[in-house]
């Protein structure tokens, strides 16, 4: 059988997903509840026609003979006769956002061939509102809108020039230390965005100072590592051993250079 062509099949679902979510976003009925979805928040309309679009096209997949799982923020964990390649699934990444028409919101999807964040061999995030996407392939690279990702060269040395932060008024206080050596802030409120952005430079520093869900970095962690970047918790300590699951939670710091994440480490006192 022929191997699968993961980013293209994700290309397709963004595709779709795009063309069921954008029509709705921001309007009452993208936000008619449902059930409380397996990550613990109430799933909307909008979330529902985005995860509809994802498991038709993984539906399709198994109905050509694959084996997978499935681990999705809305309907948890379903298995297609293997438990690996596990595929995760957050099928809009923001979606706050995508409810109060705020144009920030994303798509992420990533594959695993174990069963820890490390073991991500494929990740795709996408700009639902613009079209722009992020790929990566473990030991390949990562990619910008088809191109070669290029970190945006560092423009101040003496300050971090854009500090982006995790969407909590407590992660404010949290990260203050490093609010204060940082000349601009950003809020995007979608994690895949922000943390994609810090992989090509965008970012200068990203972090979560609260503990968010290991689950929603998948993509966007590989798309950092095969950038040069580096990600750790905010004491340090590697993120990639953690459990890939939907509860699992950890605090995220991450970079595109080895040097900005040091700096960052040291203006939070956890590096001498």
């Amino acid at each position: 059988m022929k191997p699968i062509d993961w980013i293209e099949l994700f290309r397709r679902i963004g595709a779709g997903v795009r063309i069921a979510v954008l029509p709705i976003a921001g309007t009452d009925a993208g936000r008619v509840p449902f059930e409380v979805g397996a990550g613990g928040d109430t799933t909307m309309q909008l979330d529902r026609a985005a995860e509809e679009v994802v498991f038709a096209e993984l539906e399709a997949l198994a109905g050509r003979g694959e084996t997978f799982s499935v681990l999705s923020e809305e309907s948890g964990l379903r298995s297609f006769g293997a438990a690996h390649p596990l595929v995760l699934v957050d099928p809009v990444d923001g979606s706050l956002n995508a409810k109060q028409g705020v144009p920030v919101f994303g798509l992420m999807l990533a594959v695993l061939d174990g069963p820890a964040i490390e073991n991500t061999f494929a990740g795709y995030v996408l700009n639902l509102n613009t079209g722009e996407e992020w790929t990566a392939i473990r030991k390949q690279g990562a990619r910008r809108a088809g191109a070669p990702l290029t970190v945006i060269p560092r423009q101040d040395s003496n300050r971090i020039q854009i500090l982006g932060l995790e969407s909590s008024p407590r992660a404010i206080a949290a990260a203050r230390p490093l609010v204060e050596h940082s000349s601009k802030l950003r809020i995007l409120g979608s994690m895949a965005l922000s943390m994609a952005l810090t992989a090509s430079g965008g970012f200068d520093v990203f972090c979560a100072p609260m503990p968010v869900r290991v689950f929603d970095m998948a993509a966007s962690l590989l798309l950092i590592a095969e950038a040069g970047g580096v990600a750790t918790d905010m004491q340090g300590n590697p993120i990639g051993p953690l459990p890939a699951s939907l509860d699992h939670r950890t605090t995220l710091l991450c970079a595109p250079t080895r040097e900005l994440h040091d700096e960052a480490l040291k203006i939070l006192g956890a590096q001498p």
